[in-house]
């Protein structure tokens, strides 16, 4: 089929039926099967939903093969090169990047939204610090419906995506000092968005803090770089509940603990545990290398499901990690044993000929650890990075005209019809 047919046939039972053929404007091709049940009887069949396009998308563009990630149409090196993450965040969730005038406003308006409701304090006193902090995030994003009962009304999408980008480092800050039993540090209206989050979590009431910028530069990148990755697991999550009409709060809560899983969220985690397995084992990462070619050991945050060439994000943070690691001078095992993998993955022919790259989430752990961060903060700082997406994929669902509620189908393979049995008789 070529990009110029208008239409797909599909002949099914002897007869044919016809069906559109859509192009996006980067000439990615889909059949329009919205008519398929309706016509023919039959459905696709497409576990996981590999194969299936949900919904038209104006914010990400991603072309796996060719390594290219584009935010609005902008190379992600560009966005993450130039940009401070909440100019990220004004250019994915509104379409545009911030003229002068909008950015000032949008800054403001957010440093002077970063106050939680003191009421809400009582929630985390309430969790356990065993707690993980994602579990945390998830209950305190939804909470925030109870504090603002008008989120539905109209004219107050803004006020919620300001609440929302305002409060989410709050929260994020708060989570951790729960878990090593701190008190909580509060949001300073000086600060710049990623300083202040890191002054939340790292500062004490004890000590002056002062952020170092190659941490902050660091940081901002980061959550540049995963703010949005079109139609993963957690994306699709905040739009399917998105599409029941659920309000902002309630869909990136959903979206919070679809991160959650370590099949999603937790692969920069996975490295570092990993890594340590390679320290428990005498630091022999050459070992390591061994079995894993050998398929006797997983070597996590190499290649990449949808780069088949190179993750650009990953070509990006390279850098970030050289220079912190560099301007932090630490001496860390794990770390060491990062970057002695990161030089046979790109020089060794097994893993170049199988493009076999550290990806995007090798770079993240190790960033993470060089700041400070423990393991399971890591995806709670991804959560961070990922809401400009989230409230974006939310916007262009409840925004589709005449969109229904999202219900995929099924293709039953249960028992068929049965005869019940009074509970004697079984």
């Amino acid at each position: 089929m070529s990009q110029e047919s208008k239409n797909a046939k599909l002949i099914l039972n002897g007869n044919e039926y016809d069906f559109p053929v859509i192009v996006g404007s980067e000439g990615e091709v889909g059949i329009d099967f919205t008519s398929l049940r309706p016509k023919t009887g039959a459905i696709t069949f497409d576990p996981a939903y590999g194969n299936t396009g949900s919904c038209t998308s104006a914010i990400t563009f991603i072309n796996g093969e060719k390594g290219i990630l584009r935010y609005r149409g902008y190379p992600i090196e560009e966005i993450a090169n130039k940009a401070s993450f909440l100019e990220c965040c004004y250019l994915v969730i509104y379409g545009e990047l911030p003229n002068k005038e909008q950015m000032v406003k949008f800054e403001y308006d957010i440093k002077y939204h970063t106050l939680l409701h003191e009421d809400m304090l009582n929630f985390f006193e309430g969790f356990p610090t065993s707690a993980h902090p994602m579990t945390v995030l998830s209950a305190m994003v939804a909470s925030l419906d109870a504090f603002y009962p008008k989120a539905q009304e109209k004219g107050e999408r803004d006020k919620n995506i300001i609440r929302l980008l305002a409060k989410m480092p709050t929260i994020a800050a708060f989570a951790y000092k729960k878990t090593i039993g701190q008190s909580f540090i509060y949001p300073k209206n000086n600060l710049d968005y990623v300083s202040n989050f890191l002054r939340m979590s790292f500062a004490t009431r004890t000590e002056k803090y002062e952020v170092n910028p190659t941490v902050s530069a660091a940081l901002n990148k980061l959550l540049i770089l995963h703010a949005d990755h079109e139609q993963n697991c957690s994306a699709a999550t905040v739009k399917m509940v998105g599409s029941s009409q659920a309000n902002l709060f309630g869909s990136i809560a959903a979206g919070v603990s679809a991160l959650s899983g370590p099949l999603h969220g937790g692969a920069n985690a996975a490295v570092l545990n990993m890594l340590q397995k390679i320290v428990d084992d005498d630091g022999d990462y050459e070992k390591a290398i061994r079995l894993a070619k050998e398929k006797k050991f997983l070597l996590m945050g190499f290649g990449h499901r949808v780069y088949k060439n190179f993750d650009p994000r990953a070509s990006i943070l390279k850098k970030a990690a050289d220079s912190v690691l560099e301007e932090l001078k630490i001496k860390d095992p794990l770390l060491d044993i990062a970057k002695n993998l990161e030089r046979i993955a790109l020089e060794d022919n097994y893993f170049v000929e199988r493009k076999l790259y550290p990806n995007v989430d090798f770079y993240s752990g190790i960033i993470y650890r060089a700041l400070g961060f423990p393991i399971q903060m890591f995806t709670v700082l991804f959560a961070m990075g990922r809401l400009p997406g989230w409230i974006a994929q939310w916007m262009e669902t409840v925004d589709t005209k005449g969109a229904r509620i999202f219900r995929p189908r099924q293709i039953y393979t249960g028992s068929t019809v049965r005869e019940y049995k009074t509970i004697d008789q079984r």
